[in-house]
């Protein structure tokens, strides 16, 4: 089964926490599929990994770019896996009907907004009734992640 690996944030936001999950995803060598939900959003991601930090830089496309197989990560909005990635990130709500097809699933979600809570507590309850292995990640003070179960 997928582990799934819920990351609630409460004190930065997606744009903050999202480039250093991908650069963790690319040093462990692995490829990651990135689901938002609207082409404005994907828009935004896409501008946000060239300049997140100075001097860092993440390889990345989407349907726009092409040569998906040559994307380590790719920006989508629907449920696709052109770049052969084994590590899926849901982000804005977005849902996947293939997330049993990924080695781990990502689900961030904002802990400023109750209906985002709402919906990650339905996800959380529908995967656990379809036996994933599942974990809770909250952010620490410091910006970094505790894991809660």
């Amino acid at each position: 089964m997928t582990e799934i690996a819920f990351y609630h944030l409460t004190k930065s936001s997606l744009e903050a926490a999202l480039p250093k999950l991908l650069e963790k995803t690319l040093a462990t060598g692995k490829r990651a599929v990135v689901v938002a939900g609207s082409t404005q959003r994907v828009e935004a991601l896409n501008s946000l990994l060239w300049t997140y930090e100075q001097g860092s830089w993440l390889p990345h496309g989407g349907g726009k770019d092409g040569n998906a197989e040559d994307q380590p990560i790719w920006l989508a909005i629907g449920d696709e896996t052109p770049n052969g990635a084994t590590f899926l990130f849901l982000t804005d709500g977005a849902a996947s009907e293939r997330v049993g097809d990924y080695e781990r699933c990502f689900e961030l979600f904002d802990g400023n907004d109750p209906a985002a809570v709402e919906a990650a507590r339905k996800c959380w309850k529908a995967y656990k009734e379809t036996g994933h292995e599942l974990t809770y990640w909250q952010q620490t003070d410091s910006g970094g992640w505790e894991k809660k179960g």
